[in-house]
């Protein structure tokens, strides 16, 4: 599915968030706060997209994704960028390799998000960074019952005009639904055995970036 509709994954996307991505994407590259010369994971990075920032900056960044469709796709665009071809729950890199871990808008996609954050947890050193962007809940009740609505009708509508695979975006709208609220994603981050998790509400809670450290000693 993801293969399918790598080309114009991007554009749609913003498309769909109203413009709305690119500033999500900045708040979680200051979250990160990467250094020139660290290393970061940036997990379900798809085409790169939100990998770039990192590279410019002159961090050492890995962008790692299940589907070749979407890595193909980030190399033909930046070849400077590591990109490799990996699985959320059993990632191909050795234990504290990374500095920090991130992953936006892709652990609702993983089979057992919890079994990934415990492994981005592994790959990261200690006292090293965890932040997670993802689609949430929103706080206020009327707005939530609006944005439900547009979730389930016009989403799906409106991939149908712009998206080479409408279908992806029928599953994007029904996985937002089923996600967890901001409590229930720092209980899972807390659960996995991070530290400090705390999260900021963007976009009225549409979207949520959850931070976590990775404790300096086991136990």
């Amino acid at each position: 599915m993801f293969d399918d509709v790598a080309p114009r994954y991007d554009v749609v996307n913003d498309i769909l968030s109203l413009g709305q991505t690119r500033r999500w994407r900045k708040i979680v590259v200051e979250a990160v706060g990467a250094a020139p010369g660290q290393r970061v994971l940036d997990l379900a990075a798809g085409t790169g997209t939100s990998s770039e920032p990192y590279a410019d900056a002159g961090v050492h960044v890995v962008a790692c994704d299940f589907s070749q469709g979407m890595l193909q796709v980030g190399k033909s665009r930046r070849p400077d960028i590591d990109f490799v071809a990996g699985d959320a729950t059993n990632l191909p890199f050795a234990d504290g390799s990374f500095d920090a871990a991130t992953i936006s808008f892709g652990l609702r996609n993983v089979n057992e998000p919890k079994k990934a954050l415990a492994e981005m947890l592994r790959v990261v050193k200690p006292g090293g960074k965890l932040v997670v962007a993802e689609f949430s809940h929103p706080t206020f009740a009327p707005w939530r019952t609006v944005y439900s609505e547009y979730l389930m009708r016009a989403l799906p509508a409106i991939a149908t005009k712009v998206a080479s695979n409408p279908t992806a975006y029928v599953y994007l709208a029904e996985s937002i639904r089923a996600w967890p609220n901001q409590d229930g994603l720092a209980a899972w981050i807390d659960e996995a055995g991070w530290e400090d998790c705390r999260y900021r509400n963007l976009t009225g809670g549409i979207v949520a970036v959850h931070r976590a450290v990775k404790p300096l000693a086991a136990g």
